[in-house]
């Protein structure tokens, strides 16, 4: 079976999301609902259960349980849901040309199923998804421009007298 591109996945309701962060943690983290339960400090996991069924997740437990099962899913639902739009934080390393490319050839595929979405041969959810994906990229490329104007104070620099 083909691994799925996480990139390109977009939670379309709150049980989905949490369906996808138990996902994510069984095949990338070998985590079963016992241990997610446990990492979230919880007695039982029956509990995320009965969310997974009825699609309703305690907002107080939404991070730990993101935490638990390492991705963020339900965080991004709730801002597109909100008509939002996330943006990793970049790690403010330099960008390398294979950074720039994989920008591009986003972006290209992103327009490519825009074309065939307008064509009627195309998902929305399939659309918005890679049009969501490559403006976060954008966005988070001009967070790097941006940090470059103004660099942040390095305290631990190597070699700094």
């Amino acid at each position: 079976m083909r691994k799925r591109n996480r990139k390109r996945v977009a939670p379309t309701s709150l049980r989905h999301a949490i369906e996808l962060c138990l996902e994510y943690a069984r095949e990338r983290r070998r985590l079963s609902v016992d241990r997610v339960a446990d990492l979230m400090g919880m007695p039982s996991k029956w509990a995320l259960y009965k969310w997974l069924e009825n699609g309703r997740l305690p907002a107080i437990l939404i991070r730990p349980f993101e935490h638990a099962c390492g991705c963020t899913y339900v965080t991004q639902y709730l801002a597109t849901s909100a008509h939002k739009l996330l943006v990793d934080i970049p790690s403010g390393k330099p960008a390398q040309d294979e950074d720039v490319l994989q920008l591009q050839t986003g972006f290209n595929d992103a327009v490519n199923l825009l074309a065939r979405f307008y064509r009627g041969e195309g998902s929305a959810d399939e659309t918005m998804a890679a049009l969501s994906q490559a403006m976060s990229e954008i966005a988070g490329h001009r967070e790097n421009v941006s940090k470059a104007l103004t660099p942040e104070l390095e305290l631990f620099e190597e070699g700094v007298e």
